[in-house]
């Protein structure tokens, strides 16, 4: 079965079938293993074109593989080159490389020629290209003397290069003494021939240091012309530079200088040729001279240029397609425009093909009684002869092979056996170039044998193809087959593509795409299989990207970067800036998830880059950082178009820092009035470069410019020069202009004087006027100087005036002012007014009406009336000095106003009094009033002291505002439980004259609410609240005042040991009679063994008496006694008084006596009678306070 070249991919039809990889006859490159007999391939061999450096050793490449190993041989100039017989030739063991040693002995130009190479074994020959060996040349210029050169300015000039014929060819540029290029332009420059072009020449082309150099690359080496020097004159100056050397016809004969339409320098005439070779680069030049300087522009006739492949070089004088073929032959036009007119030349470009491959032959491998094909097709222009040869022979006298047939370009070959084995040679030729490729067929007979390395693992990436190897080699050829899994049956192509050379591919990979892959390869002579595994992993992934940044110069940008990958895999993560490395500063600070730049710059703008990466893949995300900040102040600040009244300033902005300027300020310094203050003058838009600026006369103006963007505003601009106007008259008037008198007989007039930008020239004076307003008096004036009062004396007493200020200057007045109107100086009003009456509305409010007094009688501007009034003083009053006066002003001409905060139940003088800007008239007669009655305040203080068991007294001080005459006091009071709630409201009447009473007959150890408030015949006043406690029984109080006293007395403590022995024997005695059967009389012995700590303390003797209730003094019942055992339970000792009160706080006095209540708990009896209910001890209760 022979091998075929087939397309890249192969599907078969549908139908879930086992995928078997049948390929055809023919496969590209086939690559036969070394350790199976083949013929030699040249893997290896030197350029056709060899151009060597003959300083050093000539080294001419040739290797090649096969089995058994070629032997190697080398032809020189088509004879055979026996290197055994030059002793400075040798061959590198197991090669056909060549090594000619020229360095120590020997010239390169010697071994000038054309070589091949070929390499032989058993199975075939295979051969070189012809490979020619030239050494580099770098010949020097020829000595030539050269004229310095003369012309007149605007005049064309070629200055011509001319370098020597090197091998390669130089590279030519121009350069001066001090080995910097020339600079060249639209006017000036270097054409392909390497020639210097001046469309015109102008003064500063004057040089005497125009220097071609040609540098030769292969060897290293620069040569260099004679310079050349060239003077650009004046027509004058040649007159008088060529005169005598020129007769008149050959001066006159000279070309002008004056403007000229364009022509041609290079290529000559209308039309020229240009032939290339497909594949290079197509260069086309047209210089043009002329003036003013004629510009280039490039068209395809009878078509477009190629847009991706064009390319202008040298200010658009050289046009370039690049990688050129048969399509761009055709005819280029190029137009050479300036403004006296234009002219065209026309290049027809041929492209013509050396020899270039269609199909190559292909190594064919078949086994013995296989058929197969060489083809060898290849084009040119002209048409490319294919020759072919065997061995290195023309096939035309290589020995006769029966299974071989020549057809043209193809080689077909029939039931071949080994002996058919040979390497065949194809050359494709034409004038241009040749083409030779070796292939050779080799026959064989081999079972299958995979070449991938077994168990091979291929980590893939989810979602991405997977390509699985498989590379096999098998005469005949094996077909293939895929397996998943131990026992898996054989893959299909509706999931897998199936490539020819073995590969398997899954082109979307899953996690379940996991697992053993198996591929097996079979052909008549055996079988051969092999395992590789995949694992999917998951896709690497960039979870939070960085994002497009504009940060302020100076300030901190942060750009974020979270990765999440496959845990089995390590990401690292790399920051870009510009697709290059982050720049080496502190600044830039790399952390786990993201990137920090501080102190930010201009430079640091740019795209940021970050890259995550596995072994298995790799993904990025880009951010773009701007940074903004203020523009740059503006510069070259120019004032043209100066008027008198106006000039343009002109500037250039500065850098906008990446963010776009929207506005220009203009401010103005006027060196002459206000040096060192700017004002702003005027705002542009943004877009503007100039501004028409208003000016006013007589200022030495100086501008300065600021761009503003939406960062900020720019610093100021450089000042730009002063520009100083004309004077002239003023052209406004003081502003603000009064006049008031500040004396009875005079009148000010006062005004904004005009700052020295408004005074327009020197000299500002003020021409002020004045007249009387009802007077037929003519105008009074006076020039003053630059002042802003004058004072107009001897005038009547708040007069009318008319009054204007007019500014004058050197040059002139100013228009014509408008006219205000004043007052000469006012005096104190001379009537008061009068028929004042007084209405009182409430006994807090009175009502005061009076008649205005005449206009004349005020003198002056009526500001309004004044009421001075005040309280009549009580005998214990009338002998303070100082009377307090309380006053109200009524703006205008009002003629009442209303008194409020009166005092009821008060009596009040007041007068009247007109005010106007000088002060106060006199007074009108005292007029008197009286407010009625009315409610009192709440009473000044409210006690509670001397209470008792059943009694409260309360003490007060009269309201210290009663309003009137006090009729009586109201008292209202409730008891307050221990829940805090209110009982009953009891209302009690208290003559006005009483300020002690005592409350009977109230429950004891309560507390109580009480509200007091006075009364006068209009009402009841503002109430006072207060609360108070009875008290507990006297008697018991003291007994616990005294066992305080005395707890800590020795006789005391001596009792209370005796009383607990006694409690304990009397415990032990209860506990004797219980066991015995006997009862035990509560009763009895609580009357017989009272506890001496519970028995009230009369006051009088001291002695515990009986405890009683407050109300009816009776005994204390069972429940309020200790228990029957007379034991005290800890429990209870420990609480305080309060609990044994119904909820309200226990107080003491200033004696250090106890108030409040002080009252058993209140339980229901127990259902028997031998059980009670517990009272505590006042030691204990009072202890719990202590």
């Amino acid at each position: 079965m022979q091998l075929k070249i087939m397309p890249k991919k192969k599907r078969l039809s549908a139908g879930r079938v086992p995928l078997i990889l049948f390929l055809c006859q023919t496969i590209s490159a086939l690559e036969v293993p070394l350790d199976l007999v083949q013929p030699p391939t040249i893997t290896h061999q030197s350029p056709k074109d060899y151009i060597i450096d003959p300083r050093e050793n000539i080294v001419i490449q040739c290797e090649a593989k096969g089995k058994p190993p070629p032997s190697f041989s080398w032809t020189r100039n088509g004879t055979h080159f026996d290197i055994d017989k030059d002793p400075l030739v040798t061959m590198k063991p197991d090669s056909g490389t060549l090594i000619i040693n020229i360095m120590s002995e020997g010239k390169a130009e010697t071994y000038e020629g054309v070589y091949q190479c070929t390499a032989r074994n058993e199975r075939g020959a295979a051969i070189s290209n012809n490979i020619v060996i030239r050494p580099s040349r770098s010949p020097l210029w020829t000595k030539e003397k050269l004229e310095p050169i003369t012309l007149q300015n605007g005049q064309p000039l070629v200055l011509p290069c001319r370098p020597p014929i090197g091998l390669p060819p130089a590279i030519i540029f121009w350069m001066d003494n001090s080995f910097q290029r020339l600079p060249q332009s639209e006017r000036v420059s270097q054409g392909l021939n390497g020639d210097l072009y001046f469309s015109n020449v102008l003064p500063e082309d004057t040089r005497e240091d125009y220097i071609c150099y040609a540098r030769f690359n292969h060897t290293q080496t620069i040569q260099q012309k004679q310079p050349i020097s060239l003077k650009v004159i004046s027509v004058d100056e040649l007159n008088d530079t060529i005169a005598a050397n020129l007769s008149d016809t050959e001066f006159y004969g000279a070309k002008s200088s004056r403007e000229r339409p364009p022509t041609f320098l290079t290529p000559e005439g209308n039309a020229s040729h240009k032939e290339e070779l497909r594949g290079n680069v197509l260069s086309l030049e047209c210089i043009a001279e002329g003036l003013p300087t004629p510009l280039i522009y490039w068209i395809k006739e009878d078509g477009t240029l190629p847009t991706n492949r064009t390319v202008y070089r040298n200010f658009q004088k050289t046009l370039q397609i690049i990688q050129v073929s048969e399509a761009d032959s055709g005819n280029y036009q190029c137009i050479a425009k300036n403004a006296l007119g234009a002219i065209h030349h026309t290049i027809s470009v041929t492209v013509k093909a050396a020899p270039y491959w269609i199909m190559a032959p292909q190594n064919l491998v078949l086994s013995p009684g296989e058929d197969g094909t060489l083809i060898c097709r290849a084009n040119g222009n002209p048409k490319p002869r294919i020759s072919w040869l065997t061995n290195g022979v023309p096939i035309e006298i290589a020995p006769d092979d029966p299974s071989r047939r020549i057809d043209g370009d193809t080689i077909i070959f029939s039931n071949v056996q080994e002996r058919s084995s040979a390497v065949y040679q194809c050359n494709a030729s034409n004038e241009y170039g040749y083409l030779l490729a070796n292939a050779f067929v080799n026959v064989l007979a081999e079972p299958p044998r995979i070449l991938t390395s077994a168990n091979t693992l291929y980590q893939v990436i989810a979602n991405r193809p997977a390509f699985l190897d498989c590379a096999f080699f098998g005469s005949p050829l094996p077909t293939i087959e895929w397996f998943k899994g131990a026992k898996g049956s054989a893959l299909h192509e509706d999931i897998y593509v199936f490539h020819e050379n073995g590969t398997l591919e899954i082109p979307v990979a899953q996690k379940d795409n996991t697992g053993t892959y198996t591929c097996v390869a079979r052909n008549k002579l055996g079988t051969a299989k092999n395992e590789v595994h995949v694992e999917v992993k998951d896709p690497t992934r960039i979870i939070e990207q960085p994002e497009y940044a504009v940060v302020q110069r100076g300030s901190t940008v942060s750009f974020e970067c979270r990765v999440k990958h496959d845990h089995t895999l390590i990401a690292t993560v790399t920051w870009l800036k510009d697709n290059g490395e982050l720049p080496n500063d502190e600044r830039f600070t790399v952390a786990k998830d993201h990137l920090v730049v501080t102190d930010v710059r201009d430079d640091d703008g740019g795209t940021y880059t970050c890259v995550a990466n596995t072994t298995l893949d790799d993904v990025s995300a880009s951010a773009v950082l701007s940074v903004v900040d203020v523009p740059n102040p503006p510069f070259d600040l120019e004032l043209t178009s100066q008027l008198d009244t106006s000039v343009q300033l002109s500037w250039t902005p500065g850098d906008d820092n990446n963010s776009p300027i929207t506005k220009f300020i203009i401010e103005y310094e006027d060196a002459m009035h206000e040096a060192g203050l700017w004002h702003h003058q005027a705002e542009v838009s943004g877009t503007q470069t100039t501004a028409q600026l208003k000016l006013s006369p007589y200022v030495n103006y100086s501008f300065r410019v600021m761009a503003e963007n939406s960062i900020g505003r720019s610093l100021p601009s450089e000042a730009s020069e002063q520009y100083q106007t004309k004077a002239a008259e003023p052209d406004k008037n003081p502003t603000a202009v009064e006049g008031l008198g500040s004396e009875p007989d005079n009148l000010v007039i006062t005004w904004k004087p005009l700052n020295g930008f408004e005074s327009n020239g020197p000299g500002l004076q003020y021409k002020v006027s004045w007249r009387q307003k009802d007077g037929d008096d003519e105008w009074t004036s006076v020039v003053v100087a630059n002042v802003s009062k004058y004072i107009v004396s001897g005038t009547p007493t708040f007069v009318p005036y008319l009054i204007k200020v007019q500014a004058l200057n050197v040059v002139g007045f100013a228009p014509e002012p408008a006219v205000v109107m004043g007052h000469s100086g006012e005096d104190l009003p001379m009537v008061a007014p009068g028929n004042v009456r007084v209405n009182v509305v409430n006994s807090t409010l009175a009502e005061v009406h009076w008649d205005p007094v005449p206009l004349k009688s005020i003198r002056g501007h009526l500001q309004g009336y004044r009421i001075y009034y005040w309280k009549a003083q009580s005998s214990s009053q009338r002998n303070r000095r100082h009377i307090e006066k309380k006053i109200l002003t009524f703006q205008g001409s009002k003629t009442h106003g209303m008194l409020p905060g009166l005092e009821p139940f008060s009596h009040y003088t007041l007068n009247v009094r007109v005010v106007n800007g000088k002060g106060e008239g006199p007074a009108s007669p005292d007029r008197a009033f009286s407010t009625p009655e009315g409610v009192p305040s709440a009473p000044s203080s409210l006690k509670i002291v001397n209470p008792t068991l059943d009694s409260l007294t309360l003490e007060w001080d009269p309201p210290s505002h009663p309003n009137g005459l006090l009729t009586e006091y109201t008292l209202k009071y409730q008891p307050i439980n221990s829940t805090h709630e209110l009982g009953p409201l009891i209302d009690l009447k208290i003559p006005a004259n009483k300020t002690r009473w005592t409350l009977k007959n109230l429950n004891f150890s309560t507390r109580y609410k009480f509200y007091f408030y006075a009364q006068t015949s209009v009402g009841p006043g503002s109430q006072i609240t207060e609360e108070a406690v009875t008290t507990v029984d006297e008697g018991k109080m003291a007994m616990a005042s005294r066992q305080v006293d005395i707890a800590t007395q020795g006789w005391f403590i001596g009792l209370m040991c005796a009383v607990a022995l006694l409690i304990l024997i009397l415990l032990i005695v209860c506990f004797i009679r219980r066991n015995k059967g006997g009862k035990y009389p509560v009763k009895e012995k609580e009357d017989a063994h009272a506890d001496p700590e519970i028995q009230p303390m009369k006051e009088d003797d001291g002695t515990f008496g009986e405890y009683s209730d407050a109300e009816d003094h009776k005994p204390l019942k069972k429940g309020s006694r200790t228990p029957s055992d007379r034991t005290v339970k800890k429990e209870d000792s420990d609480d305080s008084l309060v609990d044994y009160g119904e909820g309200v706080n226990g107080q003491f006095n200033e004696d250090g006596s106890f108030i409040g209540q002080y009252s058993g708990k209140k339980e229901k009896e127990p259902a028997e009678g031998n059980e009670s209910s517990e009272a505590p001890s006042p030691v204990n209760a009072m202890n719990s306070f202590v």
